[in-house]
């Protein structure tokens, strides 16, 4: 078998798509087929850009395109959707993303119970996130407030790390609005949006509203999240290759 052949064989089990990093644990598995190294990431890498037989979907997720229609009708993305559920789709898959950075940093992960039946790639969110819930870790008007955070990454002694708040079309003053409210804990604050709206996020950091935040919050694009996805998953399979 060759290499993009067992790409190919991969994407199918996954049901026509993939991100980046499922294709790291799979394709090398696939039996009968050569890769030469402990490292095919890049091979792989270069298959689903290069090959006609693959397209992309969003920054680190492809898909066959023999199967396109039906893997866009899927995930809601259609060219017939609705916009709400191109935003929706957007919005969970960049929220999962979000989790699973976290999980494989090592933190416990939760995100909102509203969210937990939505669709993350082949799953739903509860089955991404580690925690049931957020815990409840200070007052009680805090932890709700924390628990409509879009994700969540709590450490080993139980106190948040860090938040994540998805904008994709929303007010990021809202998301800015919810931080300020955890002024006084160590947590990072992270805003996830296209990265044309960084300009935005520069001039509402800058009110003098959330002065006391300014320095503790990030401007993460879409990119940069699927890429730091990526880096981490290719860690990962790299030591499972390593222990083989």
């Amino acid at each position: 078998m060759k290499q993009h052949e067992a790409v190919i064989e991969a994407m199918k089990q996954l049901g026509g798509y993939a991100t980046l990093g499922q294709l790291y644990r799979i394709a090398p598995k696939i039996p009968n087929c050569k890769w030469e190294t402990k490292t095919p990431f890049a091979s792989i890498r270069r298959i689903v850009q290069e090959r006609a037989e693959f397209f992309k979907i969003k920054p680190g997720l492809w898909a066959l395109a023999s199967e396109r229609n039906h893997v866009l009708k899927e995930l809601g993305i259609a060219e017939n959707s609705k916009p709400h559920q191109v935003q929706d789709f957007t919005h969970y898959y960049y929220q999962g993303l979000a989790v699973e950075v976290g999980n494989l940093n090592g933190y416990q992960t939760c995100i909102p119970n509203q969210d937990k039946n939505k669709p993350f790639l082949q799953s739903k969110l509860a089955d991404v996130a580690t925690l049931p819930s957020c815990y409840d870790f200070t007052y009680k008007h805090l932890v709700r407030r924390a628990k409509s955070i879009d994700a969540t990454w709590f450490n080993e002694r139980n106190l948040p790390h860090a938040f994540f708040e998805i904008e994709h079309g929303g007010d990021i003053q809202n998301s800015l609005l919810k931080f300020v409210e955890f002024q006084d804990f160590r947590v990072k604050f992270h805003i996830v949006a296209d990265a044309v709206r960084r300009s935005e996020f520069e001039t509402k950091i800058g009110y003098n509203a959330f002065v006391t935040i300014s320095k503790n919050v990030k401007f993460l694009s879409f990119d940069a999240l699927s890429d730091w996805y990526t880096k981490l998953s290719e860690l990962a399979a790299l030591q499972l290759l390593t222990d083989l």
